[in-house]
């Protein structure tokens, strides 16, 4: 008697545990849209606050199902079935993912201007901004490739929703509110009086005309702060975007002292010598002075090791150049004093003092670096291409229109006025 009841008691707790597995099943939120976790890893929590519990932890890429919104809070449930809550700020929206993966596809083949590597752990971004994810942490000491520069607004831009904005309610249609008909009808408004012929004389007011008619002092515009990305590439083959003042170009201390100052835009060994066992490399770089240029160096120098002196010499600078990304190395065609034929060399993209751009060609002789003609500039990578158009937009605030005296518009107003009639 006693197992029949001990029986029943657990089929009853083992009926009760999957009626209630059943009945949160059927409370489960609906899915209302699709993101992508940004960040490296992510912990989803329990509530708004960060002091809430997480309730798991998923990483960059996981796709994540939205089942809820609040302000800016986004509640998500993970593949496991877990749900919580997260920052909107955290999470990628579909389009994003797809450009970010094709950003690495694309960068792949992008010529790298150098390796760089930093202090202290680097973020890496999904966009040149600071408030977008940061996916990936560079090591300190770790190398990176840098692939291109950009100047990027300081203030956040607006990204694309992670949910489409829900459906405007529309009034039904047949449903036409019926117009009262006044109970008495208006008398018809009577005609307008005809202008005044001293209408000059009443619309001056008692302010000095001159003072009125007086250019008001345009207000003076401040640029936008911008910040100084870079496309880096790491080993893994994983793009995204840097803060350029937090990477330091891994060019050798020996040349880099020559600096000055100036940031080093890029660099390449052009070639290398034996000096007692110990290997030099002749270096190419570029470097720039200042910052918040639309261009992006001013300055090319060739370094070659001296065996006498046993130090680094330069042995070709050109100044005052106004530069573009990328720097080439390749064979050039080159036929002064030497036999005709192509010879080891690098080029480098300038624009002219007319606005138009051209590709120069260097000769690498040995120790010498020979000038040896220019080629149209072919496009710069698309992947900057905009990110620069809009760049160059924010540097200089558009001049805003000239504003008009309250005598100057009542006059120009009832001139036309006059004409019409």
């Amino acid at each position: 008697m006693l197992r029949g009841s001990v029986r029943s008691l657990a089929t009853a707790t083992v009926l009760w545990a999957a009626l209630s597995g059943c009945a949160q099943k059927a409370r489960r939120a609906p899915v209302i849209g699709t993101a992508y976790v940004g960040p490296g890893t992510l912990r989803i929590r329990s509530d708004f606050p960060l002091q809430s519990p997480a309730v798991a932890t998923v990483n960059h890429g996981d796709k994540l199902d939205i089942v809820g919104r609040r302000r800016k809070f986004i509640r998500v449930r993970t593949s496991s079935g877990a749900e919580g809550w997260t920052d909107e700020r955290q999470l990628l929206s579909a389009d994003e993912m797809a450009n970010l993966r094709h950003l690495a596809e694309r960068a792949a083949s992008m010529p790298s201007q150098g390796q760089a590597s930093t202090y202290g752990d680097l973020n890496i971004h999904t966009q040149p901004q600071r408030q977008s994810p940061s996916f990936l942490q560079v090591k300190e000491g770790q190398k990176v490739d840098v692939l291109g520069h950009l100047r990027s607004p300081r203030e956040a831009q607006a990204r694309p929703p992670l949910m489409p904005p829900p459906p405007k309610k529309t009034k039904a249609e047949g449903k036409k509110t019926a117009v009262k008909e006044p109970k008495y009808r208006l008398p018809p408004m009577p005609k307008a009086p005809p202008v005044p012929e001293n209408w000059l004389e009443l619309s001056k007011s008692n302010v000095d005309e001159d003072k009125d008619d007086a250019e008001e002092p345009e207000e003076e515009v401040k640029p936008m702060p911008t910040d100084d990305w870079s496309l880096v590439r790491l080993s893994s083959g994983q793009t995204g975007w840097a803060l350029t003042r937090r990477l330091t170009m891994a060019i050798p201390d020996e040349v880099a002292q020559y600096a000055e100052g100036h940031r080093i835009v890029s660099y390449f060994s052009l070639g290398s010598l034996n000096d007692n066992g110990q290997t030099k490399h002749m270096w190419l770089w570029t470097t720039i002075a200042g910052s918040g240029h639309p261009y992006d160096f001013d300055n090319i120098r060739v370094f070659v090791w001296s065996l006498r002196r046993h130090r680094y010499e330069t042995v070709y600078i050109e100044r005052n150049l106004t530069g573009y990304s990328p720097v080439l190395l390749q064979n050039v065609e080159y036929a002064k004093g030497q036999p005709a034929g192509k010879y080891p060399g690098f080029s480098v993209c300038v624009e002219k003092k007319d606005g138009t751009r051209s590709r120069r060609e260097y000769a690498v002789l040995g120790n010498a670096v020979r000038y040896a003609g220019e080629k149209s500039c072919e496009a710069p990578s698309s992947l900057l291409t905009e990110a620069q158009a809009a760049a160059k937009g924010i540097q200089t605030a558009p001049e805003p229109p000239p504003t008009e005296s309250f005598t100057q518009k009542l006059k120009n107003r009832m001139k036309s006025l006059l004409h019409h009639k």
